[in-house]
């Protein structure tokens, strides 16, 4: 997870500061926001190769829109969360997982935000 914090840094370092700039990203979520998302759930070279490919597309060339990130995602068994679950009680949801339509080998998922768990977490 440490190795993680290293590309997701920059990353928020550049959305402190652009918070004082007007927004100007054409697609939901931000370039910024989907590379950091990128990161967190995928390895670095797919997630670099991705959040690459996407503020390349963030021009006047290209129509934008909501482009939510696509990443695999192996999900725990059933057994294993629930042992979580019986130790630690209650858990806050960051992300949802929505999954693509897609073959059964290679299950791939959007990534969207629960920006409300965030909000009202104490």
């Amino acid at each position: 997870m440490r190795f993680k914090n290293f590309y997701i840094a920059p990353i928020k370092g550049y959305q402190y500061i652009s918070k004082m700039l007007p927004a100007n990203c054409r697609y939901y979520p931000s370039c910024s926001e989907y590379a950091s998302w990128q990161f967190v759930f995928n390895v670095p070279h797919k997630a670099l190769t991705s959040s690459t490919l996407r503020i390349l597309r963030c021009n006047q060339f290209f129509k934008g829109g909501i482009d939510y990130p696509l990443v695999d995602y192996t999900p725990p068994k059933l057994l294993s969360l629930l042992s979580f679950n019986a130790y630690y009680g209650k858990i806050s949801i960051l992300y949802w997982l929505v999954p693509q339509k897609t073959d059964a080998d290679h299950p791939k998922y959007y990534v969207l935000k629960d920006f409300d768990a965030i909000n009202h977490s104490t």
